[in-house]
């Protein structure tokens, strides 16, 4: 009866909260999918869709939330457009992992923002698919990436990896051929902000304190 009485007193807190204004400007927006066990009928795990936001004055602040049964385009296009309609009309910069057609739908609904791919997520992607033996090596040389001073250098870093492992490894850097533009996007702004604008992990930090 306890935690009946608190979802009732919570139900409409969270409604206003789905449905507050937006900030209209911010810097940089992180999209991450996570997945939690639930108390369902259907499914033991759900995936909590989360969008985080720093605004220009470096303010941060969870935009929005929701909660569907697994990670798929669909939720996250409906979640843009949902932020936009709520008065967030302007974005530098997002981050998030290689969940397919999300480069597309933040094209259609933010077509000015810069998209940065997640650069842990890609090596997570990649150590996947290679021999045990060669993975220890194969983060190091990519860590190497966003490493640099310049974003000459490292794509020259970039194309040394795709040289040194195209012949164990073809398909592995076909994929990462592929998704290039999207791999170097961060060093287009100042050094300072470059170490928390390469990947999710602000993101990822903050989904494992809603796990715990």
């Amino acid at each position: 009866a306890q935690v009946s009485n608190i979802s009732k007193q919570m139900i409409p807190k969270v409604e206003a909260y789905h449905k507050r204004k937006l900030s209209d400007k911010f810097f940089c927006v992180y999209l991450d999918a996570t997945y939690l066990p639930l108390r369902r009928e259907t499914f033991e795990r759900e995936a909590v869709y989360i969008a985080i936001g720093i605004k220009p004055n470096g303010h941060k602040e969870v935009i929005d939330y929701c909660i569907a049964p697994s990670e798929n385009i669909e939720v996250w296009t409906d979640m843009l457009q949902n932020m936009k309609s709520r008065g967030l009309k302007q974005v530098e910069l997002f981050l998030s992992d290689g969940v397919v057609g999300m480069k597309t739908a933040l094209a259609r609904t933010y077509p000015k923002a810069h998209f940065q791919r997640c650069l842990v997520h890609v090596m997570r992607n990649i150590c996947a698919k290679v021999r045990v033996d060669d993975r220890e090596k194969i983060m190091n040389e990519f860590k190497q990436i966003h490493q640099q001073t310049s974003k000459k250098e490292a794509a020259a870093v970039l194309h040394k990896f795709y040289a040194r492992w195209n012949k164990a490894y073809s398909n592995v850097i076909k994929g990462l051929k592929e998704i290039e533009p999207d791999l170097l996007v961060f060093y287009n702004y100042p050094k300072q902000i470059r170490a928390s604008i390469y990947s999710t992990n602000m993101i990822e930090s903050f989904n494992n304190v809603i796990k715990r």
